[in-house]
């Protein structure tokens, strides 16, 4: 069956051609090969381009700064954190950092997170940040793990690197 075909197909295709001298048929062939490679090349031009264009890789950093507690790589709190590297984040994804943040006060206290000092400054209303703290009172020298999470709009363009202040603090 699929023999019948492909011999319908190539007496199809040699009638397109019928009347044709050798020269002209080999001056068609050729332009056909030169259309079909400026076809190729072109589609993949478009896609490098748009690769490049409609994506991104975003280098980042983060400063940590606090207000009456601790922020620590490690559970017995020894390794204090500076800063915070988040790598490189695609548009549309978000990143995890695992932090234990300790009340470093003589009393129970809640904590909060915000930011600041986003570079460039509009890379703020593309970005966020949040954690799956739950607002429970820390008691004095009490750590808790908690995550970080730097979420990157899919819209945002044109950001190769960015910077911002990450401030934990105790509130009450």
């Amino acid at each position: 069956m699929c023999k019948n075909r492909l011999k319908q197909v190539v007496e199809r295709f040699s009638l397109l051609f019928e009347g044709f001298s050798h020269q002209k048929l080999r001056g068609k062939m050729r332009f056909l090969g030169f259309a079909l490679i400026v076809c190729v090349f072109s589609s993949l031009v478009y896609v490098s381009v748009s690769w490049h264009l409609f994506s991104a890789t975003i280098g980042s950093r983060g400063v940590v700064k606090t207000l009456g507690v601790g922020v620590y790589w490690d559970e017995e709190c020894v390794s204090a954190v500076s800063q915070i590297d988040w790598g490189v984040i695609e548009p549309g994804l978000s990143t995890n950092v695992a932090v234990y943040i300790r009340n470093e006060g003589n009393v129970p206290t809640y904590i909060s997170l915000s930011t600041t000092n986003w570079d460039p400054p509009h890379t703020s209303e593309f970005m966020t940040l949040s954690w799956d703290h739950s607002g429970q009172t820390l008691q004095p020298n009490e750590a808790i793990k908690t995550t970080l999470i730097l979420s990157v709009s899919n819209t945002l363009q044109n950001v190769t690197d960015f910077d911002l202040d990450i401030v934990i603090a105790q509130i009450g």
